[in-house]
């Protein structure tokens, strides 16, 4: 059972940390729009922060419900990336003890 569990355990870590590089990806983006450094105008940056956004939003938008309102501040990317960072330690964590 190990032959199995080790991998995807593996495999869920990586996703993981991906799943943060394009959530951080996302938020730098946002960033580059709203001081229009780069703008949506350009296809290829439109396609780009399409697909972050659909990856992301999902779980910021949840995220954001539980929050109280904050202004102008947005920290729902900071929980989120704590949570991931939690979920990679649980999993290195069981990784460690399967051997």
């Amino acid at each position: 059972m190990d032959v199995v569990i080790g991998p995807a355990l593996a495999l869920l870590y990586h996703l993981i940390e991906l799943y943060t590089w394009v959530l951080i990806i996302g938020v730098i983006m946002s960033w580059l729009i709203t001081f229009n450094v780069i703008n949506l105008s350009n296809q290829f940056v439109r396609m780009i922060y399409d697909v972050v956004t659909r990856l992301t939003e999902p779980l910021l938008s949840r995220i954001r419900a539980m929050l109280p309102d904050l202004g102008g501040v947005d920290i729902s990317p900071v929980i989120l990336i704590l949570l991931l960072w939690f979920a990679k330690d649980v999993i290195a964590r069981l990784a460690l003890r399967i051997g």
